[in-house]
């Protein structure tokens, strides 16, 4: 159990790293609602997805994930960073505040609840999952059954989510304006790291 448990906590690292970047715009109930569900439900699933999908499938897409999820967390870190770039600029502070995904600034930023900025945290939940496909096979290595397994990893990911919003928010209480400059480019660099090697 304590294999699973490491192995769960190395898989849910990125999150934690998303999550600060999620945090850095601010926290709600809802947002710790939504990034829960979000994070856990894509890392609980992926594992199963893999066992389901088998092996010879699971295996190349698990490690051509890393580039996927790599180009899709740098694509919305672009993103916020340049929407963030954009609200700093004095000619532009009349235009909607930056909605880092999953935040309770799309709530705020001209838009309906739930458009651009859920969908972006939908995206960074499949992009940092997708390489859990093929860890459905190593589950039963740990000699835990594969939904235990899947549960575990999930409620692993959800916690380190969680806490990744909440010292987020601390940090982004001390941010202030450069707060979306600082979530976009934790964004980029979780991308970048994913790209390199340095974090799954």
């Amino acid at each position: 159990m304590l294999a699973l448990l490491a192995v769960a906590v190395a898989l849910g690292m990125s999150n934690f790293a998303a999550a600060v970047a999620i945090g850095l715009a601010g926290v709600d109930a809802r947002t710790r609602l939504r990034v829960g569900i979000v994070f856990g439900a894509f890392e609980a699933g992926m594992p199963v997805l893999g066992l389901l999908i088998g092996a010879q499938v699971a295996a190349p897409l698990g490690h051509a994930s890393r580039w996927l999820a790599a180009g899709l967390l740098i694509a919305v870190g672009g993103y916020v960073l340049a929407d963030a770039i954009r609200d700093l600029d004095p000619a532009s502070r009349g235009r909607p505040k930056t909605a880092v995904p999953g935040s309770p600034a799309e709530r705020t930023a001209g838009r309906p609840p739930g458009s651009g900025g859920l969908r972006r945290l939908v995206l960074a939940g499949l992009a940092l999952s997708v390489d859990n496909l093929a860890a459905g096979f190593a589950l039963g290595s740990y000699h835990a059954s594969v939904v235990v397994g899947a549960l575990t990893i999930g409620a692993v990911s959800v916690a380190l989510a969680l806490a990744g919003l909440e010292l987020g928010a601390r940090l982004g209480a001390r941010a202030g304006e450069r707060a979306g400059l600082l979530a976009g480019l934790l964004l980029i660099a979780i991308g970048v790291a994913i790209a390199a090697g340095a974090v799954r």
